[in-house]
């Protein structure tokens, strides 16, 4: 019998707050295969990778590398032993070249200084090796994302990794992008690379992968080769029941325009376009999807539209119920009837070290409602915080609890229940289900469905393909700030037919945009 490339036995993890994360888990790696490991929000998956690469250590248990137990008491030690992880938000510094992030930490010197031409002739030497082409001249800050993450990937194995972990690595990526990363994957594979591939996509996982770890609430519900299991099958043992993600719609009254975009323009300090004429509307029982690889002016838009424009100058209008928000503050644009589901729910969106109460009550705290004379209403405020947690099926020991402790799927479900439960005219959801399992993605498309049958007009962002075309009652798509097509049945395009307008390489004419869009 082979002997496993890396072998994990009897890992489980405990948290001083008694939070058992991994639970009597065993995951073993063979030499040569691609490996995905499955399972929703708080399963255990990061844990175990964090194990793996050396960023925590285990409460009990023990791993073998070829056979050889080891203790890997940070990524350094991870590192000597030929582990490398390729996180979902890169660790590259924007302003520095592809030749500097490279050689980070390890960087060749000439005297005092760094030998800079050494570091080059480094990084063209492994994107060789490799057959990962990269400029090794170029900034980061103005690379595309897909090249960002083969930068990230270039990295681990200049620092010799043998066992590439890769969280998410698909997330931000266009079908052609993903296409060509699984094409380079391959490739490593066949160079006898062992790769650990964390997705929630499992049409991807079934393309990709040779094996599959299902993991649920912190134990291992078994390893399967993914040729013999189908996406229902793995749906059902991440989260215990079956999980359907096609929607039938039911038709919503027209409530007429809630949101109304005209000409908007946003120009950076330097006079650069970063928002070109961009005009739609999102009417009440309306689903309005974006699609666009990440920074081609979504980040703006949304900003422009939740009083976050700072540092550009700005014209145009943005209108909720016919009256102009822009430039307006969050707060006054709240006051308006729009929600708002940011991005980042860590930066953005909760306050980490308080409790799931008071980030629930965070946006409404001024209210009546909440409010008893000088002191905020303290039964009400549990009772609602209690009902939003039973009914968005939010895990966790209770409302008291710091938000901070959660999984990232049970945090994102806090943020969408404070911001779905107001009843909004308006909804913004940016990236509502990044970074979430497949239940849980399937319970927040419920939830925005609800809110559009209610008469709320909803504008998704997203960067899942899958999603944006499944729910969205018409989808448009930015490329370099402005739309450069609109579709009013999204079900209808295929992810790779919208992968070649987010890449520019198709667009619409002004009049086919320009006709959509007034009818949106």
């Amino acid at each position: 019998m082979q002997t496993a490339l890396l072998e994990m036995r009897g890992i489980t993890k405990v948290y001083p707050n008694g939070v058992v994360a991994n639970k009597d888990v065993h995951f073993s790696l063979r030499a040569g295969e691609i490996h995905a490991i499955a399972g929703e929000n708080g399963a255990g998956k990061s844990t175990l990778m964090k194990i793996i690469f050396g960023m925590e250590e285990p409460s009990e248990g023990e791993i073998f590398i070829k056979g050889e137990k080891v203790r890997l008491q940070s990524p350094q030690d991870a590192i000597d032993r030929g582990i490398g992880m390729v996180h979902q938000h890169f660790m590259l510094v924007p302003s520095f070249t592809v030749a500097e992030n490279m050689v980070l930490g390890m960087e060749p010197r000439r005297g005092v200084g760094i030998n800079y031409a050494e570091a080059v002739r480094m990084t063209e030497e492994t994107a060789r090796k490799y057959n990962l082409a990269v400029n090794p001249k170029a900034k980061v800050e103005d690379l595309t994302v897909g090249m960002k993450q083969k930068v990230e990937i270039l990295k681990a194995l200049l620092r010799g990794a043998k066992i590439l972990i890769l969280d998410e690595p698909t997330a931000v990526l266009t079908p052609q992008e993903t296409e060509e990363l699984f094409r380079e994957l391959t490739q490593l594979k066949e160079q006898g690379h062992t790769i650990v591939f964390i997705s929630h996509k499992l049409k991807e996982v079934k393309a990709i992968c040779d094996r599959i770890t299902i993991m649920r609430s912190g134990r291992s519900e078994g390893v399967f080769q993914t040729a013999d299991v189908t996406e229902q099958e793995i749906s059902r043992l991440m989260v215990g029941r079956d999980v359907v993600l096609k929607y039938d719609k039911e038709t919503a009254p027209d409530g007429g325009p809630v949101l109304t975009v005209e000409q908007l323009n946003v120009n950076d300090q330097q006079g650069k376009a970063l928002l070109t004429d961009i005009s739609f509307a999102v009417h009440g029982g309306q689903i309005v999807g974006i699609a666009g690889v990440e920074g081609n002016g979504q980040t703006q838009l949304i900003e422009a539209l939740t009083g976050g424009l700072t540092g550009v100058s700005s014209s145009g209008a943005v209108k909720v119920k016919g009256k102009d928000i822009l430039n307006s503050s969050l707060l006054d644009i709240r006051q308006q009837g729009v929600a708002y589901i940011p991005e980042d729910r860590m930066r953005q969106g909760a306050a980490g070290e308080a409790s799931i109460s008071d980030n629930l009550i965070s946006t409404r705290y001024r209210s009546k409602e909440m409010n008893r004379g000088l002191f905020l209403n303290g039964s009400k405020i549990a009772a609602l915080a209690a009902s939003l947690v039973e009914e968005f099926k939010v895990r966790c020991s209770g409302p008291a609890q710091q938000i901070g402790m959660l999984s990232g799927g049970n945090m994102q479900k806090v943020v969408v229940a404070r911001e779905c439960s107001t009843g909004p005219d308006l909804l913004i959801a940016e990236q509502p289900t990044r970074g979430v399992d497949i239940g849980a993605a399937q319970f927040i498309h419920k939830k925005l469905l609800e809110l559009r049958q209610a008469g709320s007009a909803v504008l998704l962002v997203s960067a899942d393909l899958n999603e944006i075309l499944e729910i969205s009652d018409v989808l448009l798509v930015m490329y370099e700030g402005q739309i450069v097509a609109s579709f009013e049945k999204p079900s209808a395009v295929s992810e790779e037919e919208l992968g070649l307008y987010m890449l520019g390489i198709k667009r619409q004419n002004e009049r086919q945009t320009g006709e959509a869009t007034e009818h949106v």
